[in-house]
Formats: C-alpha cells, sequence, structure tokens
C-alpha cells in the first residue's frame, strides 16, 4: 500500500536520541542515520536473569498463568541503523521475526507473532516477566508488547522508543485518551503531535490487543538490523 507523510516539514528524531540509556547501549550519527549498538540488556527485574544477578527475582507480576521458559538472558551484540529524518514509504516492508526496533532502555521490539512459523502469542505471553517480556531460544530479550517497566517509570503517554523506520513508538495512551486498534492505522500508528514532536510525526502506539505494537509492516523504510 502507498502512504504519503502529510506533516509539512522534514522528520528529524535527533532531538529523542538524549532519552535513551540502557547498559551496553549506545549509538551514534551519520548524515543521514542513527546507528544503534545494544548488548539488549533490560534494566529491571526478571526470573530470567541468572540467579546470581543483582536484577534476579522470582515473576511477581500479575498473570496468574505465568509459566517460565527455559531460557536466559544474555548479553547480545545488535546493531539497529534507523533514518534520522524518516519519511512514508511508497512501499511497505512487512516486518519479520526477530528485532524491528529499539525501546529506550536498549531492548529489542519483535512483532506480534511467535516463532518459527508466525503463531498468535496466545501462549507465549504466559512466559513474559513481571517487565512484559522474555528471552527467546537463543537468549535474546525482548518486548512483543508494552513494556511495563517503561510505562511505569515515564509513563503510559510516553515515548518508548523506534521502530527500524526511525518512528517513534509511543504508549498507550494519549491526551488522556486510551488508544485502541480502532484509533490507528494498518501499520498500527497515525500522525499528530506528542511531547517530543509537537508539530506532529507519524508514530506507532502499543495497545492491549493484537497486533500490540505493529500491523502489516513498517510505516517507513527499515535501515539494516544485525544481530
Amino acid at each position: 500500500m502507498e502512504e504519503t507523510d502529510d506533516v509539512n516539514h522534514e522528520n528529524d528524531i535527533s532531538g529523542v536520541l538524549e532519552l535513551f540509556e540502557g547498559t551496553g547501549l549506545s549509538y551514534e550519527l551519520t548524515d543521514d542515520s542513527v546507528i544503534f549498538t545494544t548488548a539488549d540488556l533490560p534494566d529491571h527485574e526478571s526470573p530470567y536473569w541468572d540467579p546470581s544477578h543483582e536484577l534476579y527475582a522470582p515473576y511477581d507480576g500479575s498473570n496468574p498463568d505465568f509459566n517460565q521458559n527455559p531460557n536466559k538472558i544474555e548479553e547480545k551484540n545488535i546493531v539497529i541503523t534507523v533514518p534520522l529524518h524518516p519519511t512514508a514509504a511508497s512501499i511497505n516492508e512487512a516486518t519479520r521475526l526477530g528485532p524491528i526496533g529499539i525501546s529506550r532502555n536498549g531492548v529489542v521490539f519483535f512483532n506480534q507473532y511467535a516463532g518459527p512459523n508466525n503463531q498468535p502469542l496466545t501462549f507465549e505471553v504466559n512466559s513474559f516477566d513481571q517487565g512484559a517480556g522474555h528471552p527467546t531460544g537463543t537468549n535474546m530479550y525482548h518486548y512483543h508488547i508494552e513494556p511495563l517497566s517503561l510505562t511505569e517509570a515515564f509513563g503510559t503517554d510516553a515515548f518508548l522508543g523506534l521502530l527500524a523506520d526511525g518512528f517513534p513508538v509511543y504508549g498507550p495512551m494519549e491526551n488522556g485518551k486510551v488508544i485502541t486498534n480502532d484509533d490507528l492505522d494498518e501499520f498500527h500508528g497515525h500522525i499528530g503531535s506528542t511531547a517530543q514532536f509537537p508539530d506532529g510525526i507519524y508514530h506507532y502506539h502499543i495497545t492491549d490487543a493484537d497486533p500490540y505494537l505493529n500491523g502489516n509492516g513498517f510505516y517507513g523504510s527499515p535501515g539494516n538490523i544485525s544481530q
């Protein structure tokens, strides 16, 4: 599907870069891109940490059906290059399994499917820890849904990170209203002003229903992701 960005100025995400802070997280700028390098280590308690780690804690969340998977949080070296001036894509690329963006604490975002065959998160959701993330079979920690440690720390309307196309991700509230899927387009976003982009920008929202973070693909053209 073809889309056009009707915000009548050049998008510039450099102003949100100072909000990124996490263990093993860094970024560098080129003329047209931001290159994030992350160790992909959450900054909150989890039963997926090694028991000797200072952030190790048994699950204490609200899901009575929590079922811890056998994997662990492990340091990674993930490099995500995103456009510094994101624009709408003329042809929208589908998201893939694996990292599709980066949260402000350095943990990567995944799409709405469980691997390996794009299964719904119906059962996998029961392995999400108190921060609403979990590790893969290769010990890559990630978020599919609202990262609770971030919205608890910064607010449910807060800037949460960027997808690989450079467009920002926000929490499930906007202007005092809970955002639902009906408020968003097929890519799970819309154009409007935010605290960081008062002149308006296309941005994604995390909601409490599938597809949670991203719908049928990236609104803009994604940069490179290596892991």
